[in-house]
């Protein structure tokens, strides 16, 4: 008997030469892989054996691969109130993402144990709308647990040069560096920075300023943190320069040069901003709004700008969300309060219609776009063997989207578990229609989203 099969055919599939064209994606059923792709619109009467259900025709709407999102704080277990798989998942599923790499933090326990990364998946499991991997934790003193995470399968690891945010994640220093990069320097792993550094903590402290103003807030952050830690981190490099290391979130468009100077070295530096820092700008912040604080900051339009460009000339490899929601208390709402908010914006589900919205007002294809969150971000989580493509072999993770619908965003769109964005009230170009997960529908617009479907998701 012949393994069931799966058909998707849109007048714009994009394949892996990045040009929308007319094709046809067959899908084995029993292993969720792609095994044919015919470079025309195939006649139903073609394939008799397939059944109608397993038709999937797009029409005009475009085939695109699964979004991969390396950057995301799912916070399960332990602080499952500021968000959690099975929203998280959804709402990435949402967006056409179909595979999340979660974050080391904000979780309880972090996952810098591999005791600590067998609760997070014992808490994952059943859970999960998209397929879900798992970055390890630098911390000090863990340095004898890092060779057991690689070997029991986290993607790479993340640590701060600053202060996280939350006690049970402290940051790092050039010694705790030293080890961790010594531990590491003979794998194939990468080592991810949250690139802030106070070379004399609390320089960086305004005098006294009003804490609702967004301006206050963006200058008790200046570029020269992420300067100054990007300096650090690529002068260790040249150390250790067999090891991957990868710069999370760059906002500062200050700290290219080095990032240019490090890659034109030779080293195997990568790095990846966010949506917020290509579509939002510190000049159009309104006062005592918290829900547009992160750490670090969206800054001016021409810092804007020059991430763009960096994107555009390849010194910026990829684009990711860095999901980091909380608790509405958390946010300081009702006081305003920017300084003491907490520091994270709530993006999963909008992001491909948030860079979408951008690059065509900057004249930037589709297939760049696609480049930037699927194909990039799978290279750099170590998934680009069956993620990130519509290529023969992998996962038949695919989006229907439709790039000239428009949306509202608002908190009834949203399906993370806080209702709280930056976005809300925009109205953004392209809209997901249908997201498939090795060729299983799990999210459908049209029939209210998730509506008589389950969480297929696997944990990689």
């Amino acid at each position: 008997m012949t393994n069931r099969r799966r058909a998707f055919l849109s007048r714009n599939v994009l394949l892996t030469d990045g040009q929308p064209r007319p094709a046809t994606v067959i899908v084995d059923d029993s292993t969720g892989t792609i095994v044919d792709i015919i470079g025309t619109l195939v006649p139903r009467s073609s394939f008799p054996d397939i059944d109608d259900a397993d038709w999937i025709d797009a029409g005009h709407s475009y085939l695109l691969p699964g979004l991969v999102d390396a950057h995301v704080h799912l916070n399960e277990p332990g602080r499952t109130d500021w968000e959690g798989f099975w929203t998280g998942t959804r709402a990435a599923a949402s967006g056409g993402v179909t595979t999340v790499v979660d974050m080391p933090l904000n979780s309880i326990p972090p996952t810098t144990t591999t005791e600590n990364l067998e609760q997070k998946r014992a808490a994952a499991r059943g859970q999960c709308w998209t397929d879900v991997a798992f970055w390890g934790g630098v911390i000090p003193g863990n340095q004898a647990h890092l060779k057991p995470l690689v070997a029991a399968g986290v993607k790479g690891f993340k640590c701060f040069l600053i202060e996280s945010g939350v006690d049970e994640f402290p940051c790092v220093n050039e010694a705790d560096l030293r080890g961790a990069m010594t531990e590491l320097k003979d794998t194939s792993t990468v080592l991810c920075f949250h690139a802030e550094l106070e070379k004399t903590p609390g320089v960086s402290t305004p005098e006294p300023a009003d804490p609702t103003l967004y301006s206050t807030f963006l200058a008790s952050r200046p570029q020269q943190l992420e300067v100054d830690a990007i300096e650090l981190i690529t002068r260790l490099h040249r150390e250790y320069p067999a090891l991957r290391l990868h710069i999370v979130h760059l906002s500062a468009a200050d700290a290219l040069p080095l990032v240019r100077a490090a890659r034109a070295s030779g080293l195997p530096l990568t790095v990846e901003t966010c949506f917020h820092y290509l579509t939002l700008s510190a000049q159009h912040i309104p006062h005592g709004r918290p829900e547009f604080k992160c750490c670090p900051p969206i800054r001016e339009d021409a810092n804007r700008d020059a991430l763009w460009a960096a994107l555009l000339d390849g010194a910026i490899d990829c684009v990711v969300s860095d999901h980091s929601p909380c608790v509405a208390a958390l946010k300081k709402l009702d006081e305003r309060d920017v300084m003491a908010a907490w520091g994270g914006i709530s993006t999963l589900g909008l992001g491909l219609s948030l860079l979408w919205t951008e690059a065509r007002k900057r004249g930037v294809g589709i297939e760049r776009i696609v480049n930037w969150l699927c194909v990039r971000p799978a290279e750099h989580a170590g998934l680009a063997d069956r993620k990130g493509q519509v290529k023969v072999g992998y996962d038949a993770d695919l989006v229907v989207w439709d790039p000239d619908a428009q949306t509202k965003v608002t908190k009834e769109l949203l399906n993370f578990k806080n209702k709280l964005t930056p976005y809300e009230g925009l109205t953004l170009d392209g809209r997901v229609e249908k997201t498939f997960l090795r060729g299983k529908l799990v999210y459908d617009g049209a029939q209210g989203g998730f509506a008589g479907l389950e969480p297929i998701g696997n944990l990689l």
